[in-house]
């Protein structure tokens, strides 16, 4: 009997892990940032590229290159890491599947990229600390190029970075944005109600409704964090999440036949 038990709690243990390794939430990557401009060959021109890489440096999905003639080794870092070569950021071995490409640009620029959690193939990756990569060379010198790495965290819970700015690139912001999979968002069939701050800085929300008998907050998992029964039918209900993280929750006021469910954001 014991050795049964201790069996059973081995596979559990093993499945839960599973699971948490293999969790795959969707959601986007809206990543921007402006280059500084560097004199180098032909004034201010560079070539750049930006790409995803998991946590280890493996290669992901090139998201833009912008290289041209004369410049096929002004790369390396991304071109070996895509499947070329360091000496050839045009070679046709470099992976640039749904990438923006073009040719060496003029000057300086803001450019933003974006990213669905999907390899190359369209398969959705398993959720984890993955980066972005940017490569820009200006000059045919080893002194004339930068490569600089941002990390975050692709899962279920939003991550909202500004970067600190630097000699290269400025005005950088990465926002990863979950997406509620199976949670209807601002449904609004029973009326009345109103939450506000929204965003909260405190973790503290304020819940106006007019009829109502039960107030619920749910995770983006879907997962009832809080369930109350409301004394009176009309009023102000404060719900309390400074103990939970950051991100987005949902709280949802019934009357036990309609129901108003609100996306809030905490952010403290």
């Amino acid at each position: 009997m014991k050795k049964n038990l201790i069996k059973s709690t081995a596979v559990l243990l093993l499945l839960l892990a599973t699971n948490s390794v293999n969790a795959q939430a969707t959601g986007n990557l809206s990543f921007t940032f402006t280059t500084v401009a560097h004199s180098g060959y032909s004034g201010t021109r560079n070539v750049l590229t930006v790409w995803i890489q998991d946590n280890s440096g493996a290669f992901v999905k090139t998201k833009l290159r912008y290289a041209g003639g004369g410049t096929s080794d002004h790369l390396p870092t991304w071109a070996s890491n895509s499947g070329g070569s360091s000496s050839n950021c045009l070679s046709s071995s470099c992976n640039v599947v749904s990438a923006v490409t073009g040719s060496t640009l003029s000057g300086a620029t803001t450019k933003t990229i974006t990213w669905d959690g999907k390899n190359t193939a369209g398969t959705l990756l398993p959720d984890g600390i993955y980066k972005v990569t940017i490569q820009e060379t200006w000059n045919h010198g080893s002194s004339g190029t930068v490569t600089r790495s941002f990390t975050f965290n692709k899962g279920a819970v939003d991550d909202n970075q500004t970067p600190t700015a630097d000699g290269n690139f400025t005005g950088i912001s990465l926002n990863w944005k979950a997406s509620a999979a199976g949670i209807e968002e601002n449904q609004t069939e029973l009326t009345g109600v109103n939450v506000y701050p929204n965003p909260s800085t405190n973790g503290i929300f304020n819940v106006d409704y007019l009829k109502a008998n039960n107030i619920k907050v749910i995770n983006l998992q879907g997962v009832v964090i809080s369930n109350e029964d409301l004394d009176v039918e009309s009023g102000t209900k404060s719900v309390n999440l400074s103990e939970m993280s950051n991100g987005i929750y949902f709280i949802q006021v019934t009357d036990g036949v309609k129901s108003s469910k609100i996306k809030v954001t905490l952010n403290k």
